[in-house]
């Protein structure tokens, strides 16, 4: 009888509820290549209507950058002090706020000039930053989500991101897009898309098919991507000599 009810047991017992809701992965459509300056170490990419803005890092070579999204060009820049790192940025109104790595400052530029406003004190470090248009979010390449004011950087609160409902680190550049947050999954050819409300990961973006560009360094990871217009992004990475228009189907 022991034997028989143990049989029946295993025979009901369900797959790991884990496994069963596993996160879809999908591939995205390319639809455009555009030229990106090779010796840009990308920190994020962000649009702003027509405008693109780009964010490089590196010590002594940081930056704050508006491209030409169609040619690539680089139309304006500002330099970062020399001792600054530069992370993500986010475009709120007629100001952009920029991350630093190490320095312990963000900093907020106004748009329209390029003249950098003030710096706010950060207790961590910066990684991805993107504003969902109440809130400005930020990524410090651990597995949380910082939320911040926009007019004053206060932090407001925060989630623990978890795919799978496992955590996930690396988070680094963020787009907010439809009430959700792209994250890149440093440092894998991944992009993962959350729900800012709960943390949890509800799809993720396998973009290892994009580089065609021959041999790559370990330097060359994926790092930008910026919202188009509907299912259309642009993305981009450290030191790439292409940038892609891609286009996703959720589905």
């Amino acid at each position: 009888m022991a034997a028989a009810v143990g049989v029946a047991a295993a025979a009901s017992v369900s797959p790991p509820h884990a496994a069963a809701d596993a996160v879809p992965v999908i591939t995205p459509n390319v639809v455009g290549v555009v030229p990106h300056d090779p010796a840009a170490y990308s920190e994020g990419l962000e649009f702003d209507g027509p405008a693109l803005y780009e964010a490089t890092g590196e010590v002594a070579k940081s930056q704050l950058r508006q491209v030409d999204p169609e040619t690539g060009r680089v139309i304006r820049t500002a330099d970062l002090p020399p001792d600054y790192f530069g992370e993500g940025i986010a475009v709120v109104g007629d100001r952009i706020w920029q991350l630093t790595y190490q320095n312990g400052v963000a900093i907020e530029w106004d748009k329209a000039t390029f003249e950098p406003i003030r710096e706010v004190p950060m207790e961590v470090g910066g990684w991805g930053l993107c504003f969902d248009g109440s809130r400005l979010i930020s990524s410090d390449g651990t597995d949380r989500l910082s939320f911040h004011d926009p007019a004053s950087f206060a932090e407001t609160g925060g989630v623990t991101v978890t795919r799978d409902g496992a955590p996930v680190n690396g988070l680094n550049e963020l787009d907010c897009v439809d009430g959700q947050v792209w994250a890149a999954a440093w440092p894998d050819d991944q992009f993962v898309r959350i729900d800012p409300a709960t943390g949890a990961v509800n799809l993720a973006m396998d973009v290892s098919g994009l580089w065609n560009s021959g041999d790559r360094t370990p330097r060359q990871v994926v790092s930008g991507i910026a919202h188009i217009a509907g299912q259309d992004f642009l993305i981009s990475g450290k030191d790439w000599p292409q940038s892609y228009k891609i286009r996703i189907d959720p589905s």
